[in-house]
């Protein structure tokens, strides 16, 4: 009875270590943002660039994580769909605000303001009961702010461009457009997937030789930008898998 007791321990112990470990991982993303913050007053847009991907990297894969080491049962002390809310925050809204001061991409007398309002909406979108719905989409522009600042940051568009790109995602974030979750969304699953790692991929293999980044992959980039649009915006049945 004892050795069967013991058995029995170890492996929840393993477990919980495994589960807290996730939790500490997921907390990661926290340096991950300060230290953009810091590259960002420095003006080394290279290194924000490559905080920025590691802290997207993290948020990638601490959802499947957390899946696989069962956070709920053997680290409940965390609320972990809390705890990536508040770095989520941090890193797609906070960072690509303070780098909309810091860079040069928009007209500098819209430079608070327009800071401002992406902290002001996504403080809207990140607190509602239903910012991420039941059959996994976000509600509403998902603030992905970070995005957006890196291709401003690469596009080298006009800055007066970029404040109106901005005040539109800004209105995108009350339009109640359901946006799909890639790594859990079922339409079209395979392909979605497919397309969600390429674009990551080649992404970051771009973004990684700033400034010297080859124009063909931005522009590439939006295909599947196109094809997210379009697949969130489309009508869907329940349960149409790929």
């Amino acid at each position: 009875m004892t050795t069967s007791a013991n058995s029995e321990k170890q492996p929840n112990l393993l477990r919980s270590i495994a589960a807290w470990g996730v939790h500490l991982f997921t907390a990661s993303g926290s340096v991950f943002g300060l230290l953009g913050i810091l590259a960002i007053f420095e003006k080394d847009w290279k290194m924000m660039i490559v905080w920025m991907i590691v802290a997207m990297l993290v948020d990638g894969f601490d959802g499947m994580l957390a899946r696989w080491a069962d956070v709920k049962t053997y680290a409940n002390g965390v609320d972990g769909a809390l705890l990536d809310n508040i770095l989520d925050y941090l890193n797609y809204v906070m960072v690509p605000a303070l780098f909309l001061i810091k860079a040069d991409v928009l007209p500098e007398s819209v430079r608070l303001f327009a800071a401002s309002s992406i902290l002001l909406t996504s403080a809207y979108q990140f607190t509602q009961t239903d910012a991420k719905t039941d059959d996994h989409h976000f509600k509403g522009f998902p603030s992905y702010w970070n995005v957006a600042a890196l291709y401003m940051l690469l596009m080298n568009l006009s800055p007066w461009i970029n404040f109106g790109f901005l005040m539109l995602f800004n209105v995108l974030v009350f339009v109640p457009i359901k946006y799909i979750y890639p790594s859990r969304n079922s339409y079209l699953r395979t392909l979605t997937l497919a397309l969600t790692y390429a674009y990551g991929a080649i992404g970051i293999w771009g973004l990684l030789q700033y400034p010297n980044q080859p124009q063909w992959v931005v522009w590439a980039s939006f295909v599947y930008v196109a094809y997210y649009i379009i697949l969130s915006i489309i009508p869907k049945k329940k349960n149409n898998a790929a």
